[in-house]
């Protein structure tokens, strides 16, 4: 594995001699531009291994993305290989519909200390929510960014990730929205503690998700990237493109339904993905990912 090679991937040829809040903001940038948050190895007939080597070659070398676990395991190696201090934490998921968060770790989020500072980094949540900045460990106090306002709040040893979103503009009203839309303001995202992790402790999840009948995964083919002002997703045949702050405090959300023979060649060009193997699209899980 070769760091260069992976800045050549994400298309950084900034400084990395400085370990400042600054450089691991514009190394962040790059990563969740280039690199799609997607599960599609799942609806190709391919397993998703939880091994760092693969990761990279998977992404760094056949131009792939990935989902949490294999996004921030390589940002992992990346930021350590630079000279961060980097600790692996694992959150659980809030799923909306159900009102809950799941039972056990399923998604795998960084804390990286500068200069006696705590930031959360999480180039591996995809979709609306993604983080475009490093998110300085405080509770209760708004944090701007492009995408919405993000909110940390913590109770007794808990920490709870939110976003408050903005009001959306869909001028297409002809394709159907997630339920969401206009009715949610504030979302919560995910849960998560201070309890060092090792990656380990991350395989039942990873082996869950990609086997589970009912897992969103299983459920849904995602492909999502973030975009310089927005973000794209294809789920299943649903592609959402979104712009963030279009006008008026609001999003500009515009939905098109592919055919199968569109497919591949959006992923090509939407995302810069080539897949080696046949790729069946499927949505059929009621649960929103916007």
């Amino acid at each position: 594995m070769d760091i260069k090679e992976y800045f050549a991937r994400i298309s950084y040829r900034g400084s990395y001699d400085k370990l400042d809040l600054a450089t691991l903001t514009d190394i962040f940038q790059h990563h969740i531009r280039a690199v799609p948050f997607e599960n599609l190895s799942i609806h190709c007939g391919e397993s998703i291994e939880l091994d760092l080597e693969a990761t990279y070659n998977k992404i760094v070398r056949r131009n792939r993305g990935g989902w949490c676990m294999e996004n921030n395991y390589l940002l992992s190696w990346v930021l350590k290989t630079l000279g961060y201090n980097v600790t692996l934490l694992g959150s659980r998921v809030y799923v909306s519909e159900y009102d809950a968060y799941a039972e056990e770790i399923d998604h795998l989020l960084l804390k990286v200390v500068l200069d006696g500072k705590s930031y959360i980094v999480d180039g591996g949540f995809g979709m609306a929510y993604q983080l475009w900045e490093p998110m300085e460990l405080i509770s209760g106090t708004d944090q701007p960014q492009t995408p919405g306002i993000f909110r940390l709040v913590e109770e007794s040893g808990v920490w709870y990730l939110e976003k408050v979103k903005r009001k959306q503009w869909v001028p297409d009203q002809s394709v159907s929205t997630s339920h969401n839309v206009d009715k949610e303001v504030c979302r919560r995202v995910y849960l998560f503690t201070l309890q060092p992790r090792d990656i380990e402790e991350f395989r039942p999840s990873n082996t869950h998700l990609q086997t589970a009948p009912d897992s969103l995964f299983v459920t849904k083919s995602i492909c999502s990237l973030q975009t310089v002002d927005g973000v794209r997703a294809l789920v299943g045949w649903k592609l959402t493109e979104i712009k963030y702050n279009f006008k008026d405090n609001m999003d500009l959300v515009e939905i098109r339904m592919l055919a199968d023979e569109e497919i591949e060649k959006t992923l090509r060009e939407k995302f810069n993905i080539t897949l080696d193997k046949k790729f069946v699209p499927i949505n059929t899980s009621r649960l929103s990912l916007f």
